[in-house]
């Protein structure tokens, strides 16, 4: 039972069953999977800004984070545990915990992004309030370890969340596809990656390693947090989905073992369509190299992915990249392995 129709259910005996349903009808409007979409950001919205993973405590990437709010026309609200170092474990989860609860509970915050990855997200996911996200739904960004965050409030809250920079990210002129994503009600469209200015030696090159075009709820994320939320309760579900990972800093041999957990794992059957990332720094280490396994990431991908009857696409600048595409989790979404491109066909805002 979902969570939306288990509230219907226990409003029946107190009598509050119209007011709610009243009520839900003008909050939002649900997408592919029933998912709620949160409202698009408008010129002086303002966004909390948290650090439900690693603690940011220098001033200056702090004042960085909000130089990019402020350059996007909206007001900043810092989470009072923001700028904090952690040193206590248990205290540091509940200080990360209450900046998420406390942003979302907050009517004067109209979206929460966060500042930065790293680790430690996966932390929060048995101790967070589904309900108080579910029942005021906003826009939550984020990538990398954020990923967690993302695969527990898409299944326990039912909401549209949105893989894309954090407030430390580059942001190079790619922006067009945050301002597409947050700020615009209509589908975002045909994404693929920035025209290059050096066509002999790409800086992002696409490879078609399937042929073929499929369409599916879009999903994914860091294969990491992935890879190690499975056997949880928020663990991804890929059945008849567009799925897209993606990962930094990982030798061949680490992302063939990864791949090789979804496999086993049943998270390939029955996908619809694949995307593997850009994969900074996937190789073995200059001064340490890993002699676990004697191929290359391409290889490794090729080797597993390349199994799947269904298309898959490597290359999209998804994730640890500078010019990184934003993406709405959960809408429905074309991939055209072939002709290498992915069509967003929602909205992920209202």
């Amino acid at each position: 039972m979902t969570l939306q129709r288990r509230k219907f259910l226990q409003s029946l005996g107190s009598g509050l069953a119209l007011p709610l349903i009243a009520r839900d009808f003008i909050r939002a409007s649900p997408v592919a999977d029933g998912l709620i979409r949160p409202k698009a950001l408008k010129a002086g919205d303002t966004v909390g800004l948290i650090t439900p993973a690693t603690y940011v405590p220098d001033p200056d990437r702090l004042a960085l984070a909000e130089r990019t709010i402020k350059y996007f026309g909206l007001r900043m609200k810092m989470g009072k545990n923001a700028g904090k170092r952690m040193n206590d474990y248990q205290i540091s989860i509940a200080e990360r915990l209450d900046d998420l609860h406390a942003m979302f509970r907050d009517k004067d915050v109209d979206a929460v992004f966060a500042i930065r990855g790293g680790y430690g997200s996966m932390h929060l996911l048995d101790r967070i309030d589904y309900d108080l996200i579910h029942l005021n739904p906003k826009i939550f960004l984020g990538y990398s370890d954020i990923t967690a965050m993302h695969l527990a409030i898409h299944k326990q809250a039912r909401l549209v969340t949105f893989h894309g920079p954090i407030m430390l990210s580059r942001f190079t002129d790619y922006q067009k596809y945050f301002r597409k994503a947050l700020f615009e009600t209509h589908p975002i469209g045909k994404v693929t990656n920035p025209p290059e200015s050096n066509e002999l030696r790409p800086s992002h090159s696409l490879r078609t390693i399937r042929a073929g075009i499929a369409s599916g709820p879009i999903i994914g994320g860091n294969l990491t947090l992935i890879s190690n939320t499975m056997g949880t309760p928020y663990e991804i579900e890929t059945r008849g989905k567009i799925l897209f990972l993606e990962d930094v800093d990982e030798e061949p041999y680490s992302i063939d073992r990864m791949l090789t957990h979804l496999r086993l794992s049943g998270k390939f059957a029955g996908v619809a369509g694949v995307i593997f990332g850009e994969c900074q720094d996937c190789r073995p280490k200059d001064y340490k190299p890993s002699s676990t396994i004697p191929y290359g990431l391409g290889e490794v991908v090729d080797n597993i992915l390349g199994e799947l009857q269904v298309p898959v696409l490597a290359g999209l600048t998804i994730g640890h990249t500078d010019d990184q595409l934003t993406l709405p989790l959960g809408v429905t979404a074309t991939l055209d392995a072939t002709n290498r491109t992915l069509e967003i066909k929602e909205a992920g805002v209202q």
